[in-house]
């Protein structure tokens, strides 16, 4: 899971949803009226649309999850669910981009509370989750620092076998996409080096990208990278970072 930036909505699409929110408030049940604007066919036609594809344009890589990041991003999903907040259904900073399967099959309706009463979950669109996720490149895993950490990997499921094996190849691939990118830097041509960036930033698990770079100048930076000093060299190189980091 990366941090991702919110973008504004078009005005027009802002009023609407205002306006939707406000019917709600003055519903006698908010959460029954909630779910009927949501699925009204008006709604489905003209405000799915422009959030889905705003939410695209955020998501990591080419429109993955905005959770597990390896599956392509199909829902809206209300991060603080329609059942626990009716009134944020048409919040814009309500609204993430998920697979089916982060969505529907795991988080579904879960929205875990501190003893506070604070949210457990991470909202990459509002804070970067790195304080509370650590991404142990070698292994593929997430690991919690925090008890928001661990309910977001909990909830998310962003442990299980396959985001571990597609983490781990991304952390093998990247090192032969970085030297190609600078091979091509070098000799001038700027079109395999566009090429070789889309592919870096494009794969599936992009978090495995930004884990790396930021690791790499991270203190115990070469206890991490241990026998890999070609590859922390790659992440380390001013050229690279300066190029590549501006487009990630």
């Amino acid at each position: 899971m990366i941090r991702v930036t919110r973008v504004p909505l078009p005005q027009a699409t802002l009023t609407s949803m205002a306006g939707y929110t406000g019917d709600i408030g003055q519903a006698t049940v908010p959460k029954q009226r909630a779910r009927q604007l949501w699925k009204q066919t008006s709604v489905r036609r003209h405000i799915h649309p422009v959030l889905k594809g705003v939410l695209a344009e955020m998501a990591p890589g080419l429109e993955r999850c905005m959770y597990c990041g390896d599956s392509q991003g199909t829902d809206i999903d209300h991060f603080e669910p329609v059942r626990v907040n009716p009134l944020r259904t048409f919040d814009w900073n309500n609204h993430l981009l998920a697979c089916s399967l982060c969505n529907s099959h795991l988080k579904r309706d879960l929205f875990p509370l501190a003893a506070d009463g604070t949210p457990l979950l991470v909202d990459p669109s509002s804070e970067d989750p790195a304080p509370h996720l650590h991404l142990s490149l070698a292994a593929g895993a997430y690991i919690d620092l925090t008890d928001r950490g661990a309910a977001t990997i909990k909830v998310f499921g962003l442990n299980r076998e396959i985001l571990v094996r597609g983490r781990r190849n991304a952390y093998r691939i990247t090192p032969l996409l970085l030297n190609d990118w600078r091979a091509a830097f070098d000799t001038g041509d700027k079109e395999d080096a566009a090429a070789c960036a889309s592919t870096i930033w494009e794969q599936p698990t992009a978090d495995v990208v930004h884990a790396m770079f930021h690791q790499a100048v991270a203190p115990g930076a070469e206890d991490i990278f241990t026998d890999e000093s070609q590859t922390l060299a790659l992440l380390r190189d001013p050229v690279i970072r300066a190029a590549l980091l501006s487009t990630g």
